[in-house]
């Protein structure tokens, strides 16, 4: 078993951080999922600074994961199925700077990974446009307010859960079966 202080940390942002948050809570590995924002130049933003998309941030999930079972490779491939890498700034009808797509890399081979990952997919044409997921350096993440943590699990049957959110959860127990956690 591998020891806390040996987990691995990621930081990702592909649209809503809900949507994001629900689908990595599935898989073995991830040990924790936090919805927060990163990226940005203000500090401590709240929800509604960050809205506004004059924070610079975006909304972003960190996740805790432990390497031994999910490796930042596949945390990758499954963030480049479940959200569109290819739209600037906007996912579906999430439209904004703080809804754009990006990878916040800890360590030099979070950002080979990242950087093999979208040469990969460009070079397999899985996208018909260029994917415009920006890649930098983790700075800093600041956790989102309560109500915002594993809002899929609390609100399941609230309409954005049904529409954008349940829809992904489905795609993603299809295409990923093997990697779900047991109940």
């Amino acid at each position: 078993m591998t020891e806390p202080n040996q987990f691995e940390v990621a930081t990702l942002g592909g649209g809503c951080f809900w949507c994001l948050e629900a689908i990595y809570n599935e898989l073995k590995g991830i040990i924790k999922v936090e919805s927060g924002y990163a990226g940005g130049i203000v500090p401590n933003p709240t929800y509604n600074h960050v809205c506004t998309g004059t924070t610079g941030h975006a909304e972003v999930i960190q996740i805790t994961y432990n390497p031994n079972i999910i490796i930042f490779k596949e945390i990758l491939q499954i963030f480049f199925t479940m959200h569109d890498p290819t739209t600037l700034n906007r996912q579906g009808n999430d439209v904004g700077t703080q809804y754009r797509s990006i990878i916040l890399y800890h360590n030099q081979n979070q950002k080979q990974t990242t950087e093999q990952i979208i040469n990969e997919i460009t070079q397999e044409k899985i996208w018909n446009n260029p994917i415009v997921t920006q890649i930098e350096p983790y700075q800093r993440f600041y956790k989102a307010e309560d109500d915002h943590q594993e809002y899929y699990k609390k609100n399941p049957e609230q309409y954005y859960c049904k529409i954008i959110i349940a829809p992904k959860i489905a795609k993603l127990r299809k295409q990923y079966f093997e990697k779900l956690k047991k109940e």
